[in-house]
This record gives C-alpha cells, structure tokens and sequence, in this order.
C-alpha cells in the first residue's frame, strides 16, 4: 500500500509511469464544498513524451488508469492535462484556471 498524502501518492505514480518533464499535482478540493484539508479534488499538468502520437482520450485514460486506486477511494475530481513537450512550449505553460464549483452539495 501507498503510505503519504493523496497529493504525494498522485505525484510519485505520475512520475514512476509517465517520467514528466514537468508536472504539477494541485489540489483544489479548497474550492469545492468539502471538509477542511481534504484532498479530494484536483487538477494534474503532466508533460510527458509518452503523449506524442496519442490523441487526448488516450492520455487522459492512460492518467485515469495509473490514478485508479486513488479515483476509487476518495478522489472525486480528477481535471488533466496531458501534453507533449512541445505543446507544453507552444502553449507559454499556461494553464487556464479551474471552472468555479457549481455547488454539489451546497444545492
């Protein structure tokens, strides 16, 4: 079994499979209606030349699947993105912000 937190065991499986060029696991369960400190809710930028050649839907599987136990016991957002080095350059390294949450439970 995985021992640290959620954000940790996100971090070392992301970097034993996908050998990143740059990653970078944030947690945003702070912006959802969950207790304090949870660690639910999250946003992964992971660059990676095992992308190239594969389309979006493949990445995003091939993260949803080295992350399965996590997505199974507690994880409940997952939000990717998978590039390649050079879209990753082509892109400025931006990433756009996270929608607001739209409630869940809050309703």
């Amino acid at each position: 079994m995985s021992t640290g937190t959620i954000s940790q065991i996100i971090t070392r499986k992301l970097t034993d499979v996908f050998k990143p060029k740059y990653l970078n696991v944030i947690n945003e369960s702070y912006m959802h209606n969950v207790p304090r400190d949870s660690e639910t809710h999250f946003k992964v930028i992971v660059v990676s030349d095992l992308f190239a050649d594969k389309p979006l839907l493949q990445r995003h599987r091939l993260v949803n699947e080295s992350l399965k136990d996590e997505l199974a016991s507690g994880v409940h957002a997952l939000s990717i993105q998978a590039k390649t080095p050079q879209q990753w350059d082509e892109s400025n390294h931006e990433i756009p912000n996270s929608p607001p949450c739209m409630g869940g439970s809050k309703r």
